[in-house]
């Protein structure tokens, strides 16, 4: 679907992934202030941004895949499609949201233009629109639709506008279409409310002309700072969310939020690399699970039964929130304009087993204690239940030992880890132990944590786990020890 099988040439890439960056400089680290023996724990750089943070908090959104495919029952369009053969016949963009709501999503995304070109907003600056759609009599105006309905429901919004488009008689004139690219893309930025995320591909081929179109990636990044200073940014170089090497939702087990922003431009990836991150990366730019719910990204009825299973969408979410990313989740609106009812009723089954999975957490507010700490930022921090207190290894400390202690034996099949991402991202390696038969078994292990991770140990029984921080970039950090008992 996001064409990473086709490449542009790999032309300056270096200039390209550094105007993407628009600077090798970090945003500037916070510092927890100190109040009487606590002292300060300096950032280790990189960090994340203003919109990076908030972005990181949505852990959870949609992907809306809508638009002439869903009436030609093709994934990729030609260009030439009658624009009346865009017919929905009961287009409802509140109930893509209220569906969205319920099933615990943060925000929608919607492909306001893909890469037939059509839009699915009335654009000044070409008739291949819903304005030459029957649809509401050419008054119609998707966007705006989808734009309210997330206002509405509390929903982000963000916007996917493909660079490849097989419709516009300037594709393949770079400087040209270059700059209707970015009318297009000021309209969406403009004429929309707040953005949370511009999504980028890297599709590109030749035009009508017969010419490569080169990208004016620069232009397009200063665009989107320009004009929705808080967005975050995705493509596989980011400048501020990368993809993470696979369309499955599924995260690589190490996985750094830091990267080599200059090694990679949009469309020109390694799958490996983009998966794990760099642990010496100089910029933060965390990774983003994408899959569809279904085999296909848009619409066909075909597979109206095949809808991913309850179980898969949970492997895919422990794979990928689980694992320090972001999953955005694909929905296909089907060509009545709705989410459709299979789909519905597996996005709510699969809210309720991720809330089943996490009700229980035995060790909130439990005993615990380290092997050392920082003044301060005790041990128990780690286990008070929220994410922006932690505990802190002493200054030059790399490696160290939580205990956490429980009134009784519980059983538990979920171990969650958080560090303090505004301070950087430092575990590089851990294990977690269960004190049984008067010693201490190994029972998960792993390498990075980042904002959240999540183990699978299988079902346990004890009173004593201990988590052992192995080797760590800097003084590491928790922000969240939590164990889970199964639901009854």
């Amino acid at each position: 679907m996001h064409c990473k099988r086709i490449r542009p040439r790999r032309v300056g890439v270096a200039l390209i992934t550094a105007a993407l960056g628009l600077s090798a400089a970090c945003a500037p680290a916070p510092k927890n202030e100190a109040h009487g023996n606590r002292e300060t724990v300096e950032a280790v750089a990189p960090v994340p941004s203003a919109g990076q943070r908030i972005w990181h908090e949505l852990e959870y959104y949609g992907f809306i895949h809508f638009g002439m495919n869903t009436f030609t029952d093709r994934e990729w369009g030609e260009g030439s499609e009658d624009p009346k053969l865009f017919q929905p016949t009961a287009l409802d963009c509140r109930q893509w949201a209220r569906v969205a709501r319920e099933a615990g999503m943060r925000g929608l995304i919607l492909t306001a233009k893909h890469h037939d070109g059509f839009c699915l907003w009335p654009s000044a600056y070409t008739k291949h629109s819903v304005a030459s759609s029957p649809w509401r009599g050419g008054k119609g105006d998707v966007v705006r639709d989808l734009s309210q309905a997330c206002a509405e429901f509390g929903l982000r919004f963000g916007v996917y506008l493909s660079p490849w488009d097989r419709n516009c008689k300037l594709y393949g004139d770079s400087p040209a279409y270059n700059e209707y690219y970015k009318k297009q893309l000021t309209e969406l930025l403009t004429g929309y409310g707040s953005i949370f995320e511009v999504w980028f591909d890297g599709a590109c081929a030749e035009g009508p002309n017969g010419k490569k179109q080169v990208y004016d990636w620069p232009g397009f990044v200063q665009t989107v700072r320009a004009l929705q200073p808080q967005a975050v940014i995705f493509s596989d170089a980011g400048p501020d969310v990368r993809w993470v090497g696979n369309e499955s939702g599924l995260g690589d087990p190490t996985n750094w939020s830091m990267l080599h922003r200059e090694r990679f431009a949009p469309g020109v990836a390694d799958e490996k690399q983009l998966a794990t991150g760099h642990e010496d990366g100089p910029h933060w730019v965390p990774a983003e699970c994408d899959v569809s719910i279904r085999p296909g990204w848009f619409y066909h009825p075909a597979e109206d039964g095949k809808v991913k299973s309850t179980e898969d969408l949970m492997r895919i979410w422990h794979a990928s929130v689980g694992r320090n990313a972001n999953l955005l989740l694909n929905l296909p609106v089907d060509r009545r304009g709705l989410v459709h009812e299979n789909d519905v009723a597996r996005l709510l089954e699969f809210r309720a087993a991720r809330e089943a999975c996490l009700r229980t957490n035995v060790a909130l507010g439990a005993a615990i204690r380290a092997t050392a700490e920082r003044p301060g930022y005790d041990a128990a921090l780690a286990t008070d239940g929220d994410a922006h207190t932690f505990w802190a290894a002493p200054r030059g400390a790399r490696a160290a030992e939580l205990e956490v202690t429980l009134p009784a034996l519980r059983r538990i099949h979920r171990i969650e880890l958080r560090e303090p991402i505004e301070l950087g991202q430092r575990v590089k390696r851990f294990e977690v132990d269960l004190w049984k038969e008067g010693a201490w078994v190994t029972v998960a292990s792993g390498t990075t944590i980042g904002r959240r991770r999540i183990l699978e140990p299988g079902v346990l029984e004890g009173s004593r786990f201990r988590v052992r921080i192995l080797d760590a970039r800097e003084a590491p950090l928790l922000a969240e020890i939590a164990l889970y008992a199964p639901t009854p």
